[in-house]
């Protein structure tokens, strides 16, 4: 069994596919922290594939959304292990420096999640208050596999936006922050997605898409792009989502990397054997008529 249920809001946000703009957007505002952009810039091809890193952490938040605990362990213990072994060069001091430090660890954390809640919600996920505040909740147990302890983790909307409050004056637009988000607006396509270079100027508008969805803060810190009317932005937020959410699921699924397509496999097997209707697929799973009756009595309790 998963070891995210359906009935968690954490499912109903991260099966959307709202999440890929999400993730660019979260990539940009990541960005902002120098220390968090040099450790991505030091310690990865980031420069050479951004489309690889995005799906990177797309196969991250899939497995520890949809996978099995012995799944989860594993990448988890992955995950941290590799963080402990990398180091990153402060600029401002001259000094080498963890890159498994909480603070950073947090930031991009916070960064990320935050940009898939506020995205989902802004494309037009229903969603109350309540639920935000379960699913930054639930995001929680998310944060003790990069190393975090879930009780240093900000759980509702008011203490994301507290944090992310206090975490401004220590941003600022580097010369590498600069690069990322020119990356990501015009990005190199991994070898396995050559294919699509013929089409690559249309990756732009969603490029662009990403990076007006930033607060409005954010981009004033970048003024990488001319400003736009913000009920355009919404408009077409909200169009996308309900464009990419009519693409069939299998089709969708190979944008995953082959382990992940296989995890997600999986899932359904384990998920359809504990009486889930499986026949919309796992996207399906959003609506509570096709949770096994058990699961949906235990839900309204």
């Amino acid at each position: 069994m998963p070891v995210v249920a359906p009935e968690s809001v954490t499912w109903r946000v991260h099966i959307d596919r709202s999440m890929w703009v999400g993730g660019v957007r979260g990539l940009m505002l990541q960005a902002l922290h120098p220390m968090a952009m040099w450790g991505v810039w030091q310690n990865s091809n980031f420069q050479e594939d951004p489309i690889g890193r995005l799906q990177r952490t797309a196969d991250f938040v899939g497995v520890a959304t949809y996978g099995s605990r012995d799944e989860i362990d594993t990448l988890a213990a992955k995950v941290r292990g590799i963080h402990r072994s990398l180091r990153i060069l402060n600029h401002d001091t001259g000094r080498t420096e963890r890159l498994d430090q909480p603070e950073l660890l947090l930031w991009v954390h916070c960064a990320e999640v935050y940009s898939y809640l506020e995205v989902a919600r802004r494309c037009g996920l229903p969603m109350t208050g309540a639920m935000a505040d379960r699913y930054l909740d639930e995001q929680r147990r998310t944060a003790t596999y990069v190393g975090l302890h879930a009780e240093d983790v900000p759980g509702s909307v008011a203490e994301m936006e507290e944090y992310m409050a206090a975490m401004r004056p220590h941003l600022r637009v580097t010369e590498e922050a600069a690069a990322t988000v020119r990356f990501l607006l015009w990005p190199n396509l991994p070898d396995d997605m050559r294919f699509l270079n013929a089409g690559k100027p249309g990756y732009f508008p969603f490029g662009a898409l990403c990076y007006y969805a930033l607060p409005g803060w954010a981009r004033r810190m970048y003024g990488t792009l001319p400003e736009l009317p913000q009920p355009v932005v919404t408009a077409a937020l909200r169009s996308f989502r309900t464009t990419l959410n009519a693409v069939p699921e299998r089709l969708h699924d190979r944008a995953f990397a082959k382990p992940t397509r296989d995890m997600l496999e999986r899932a359904r097997r384990t998920l359809d054997a504990e009486g889930y209707d499986l026949s919309r697929g796992l996207y399906g799973l959003r609506d509570p008529r096709r949770w096994p009756s058990r699961r949906a009595v235990a839900s309204v309790r």
